[in-house]
């Protein structure tokens, strides 16, 4: 059952495991994050930080210990009383409260921005309902002006905004971003980082992200360092 300790957390990560083949990329990963907190994973390149966001937003499955999110057991379900593993249960339902930020932004080049950060919630939901939501969060990142523009006539870092914009549709509780400024110079880096940090304190969700850069580091209220897919510090 959910202790305590996982109900006040946001992610809890008990002995996570995850293999691709014969490969432990998780090694039985321990790990907690409080409400509300930043978390910054570093370690080497192959050390399983990706994998490890990708198995918190349950874009990977993992193949052994538990993942707590906001208390609730993932990958399990309530039979007379007592807990069956099911990898499939809540999974749909939990995914949809976690937003998921990627390196390389992942738009479709086709859509406009507004097209983009809707189509992120089609078809769970309708147009008609998301359209305004998704209007006010490209507001929120400074891009009122741009939301008819397609990927290509956007800057990187507007590109990224766009992105974070998209994570922040169904108001997440919990938004995960993989190496967020790896296609960033420095200024817009520091300008993607305050941007977080206000839209942060005002939504007041849990972020945590993996990254390279020693920027985003300096921002963290903590950092988690990952090693051969284990938790080393």
């Amino acid at each position: 059952q959910p202790t305590n300790d996982s109900r006040r957390e946001m992610v809890r990560g008990e002995q996570i495991v995850k293999r691709f083949g014969n490969l432990a990329v998780l090694n039985g990963v321990d790990l907690s994050v409080k409400r509300r907190q930043v978390v910054v994973i570093i370690g080497p390149s192959g050390s399983g930080k990706t994998t490890l966001l990708r198995c918190i937003n349950h874009l990977e499955k993992i193949d052994d210990g538990r993942i707590y999110i906001e208390g609730e057991l993932i990958g399990y379900r309530e039979v007379n009383g007592r807990l069956v593993e099911d990898r499939e249960a809540n999974i749909c339902r939990i995914r949809s409260q976690v937003g998921f930020v990627f390196q390389r932004f992942n738009l479709f080049p086709h859509l406009t921005a507004l097209e983009n950060v809707v189509a992120a919630r089609l078809p769970r939901s309708t147009w008609k309902s998301l359209g305004p939501r998704a209007r006010d969060v490209l507001e929120m990142v400074g891009l009122g002006d741009r939301i008819d523009f397609a990927p290509s006539r956007l800057s990187g870092g507007e590109r990224q905004r766009v992105a974070i914009a998209r994570s922040l549709i169904g108001e997440p509780r919990l938004v995960v971003a993989d190496e967020p400024t790896g296609q960033l110079d420095s200024e817009s880096t520091h300008r993607l980082l305050d941007l977080i940090e206000r839209i942060k304190a005002q939504l007041r969700f849990t972020f945590v992200v993996v990254t390279h850069d020693p920027l985003v580091a300096a921002r963290a209220g903590r950092i988690v360092n990952l090693e051969a897919g284990r938790v080393t510090a």
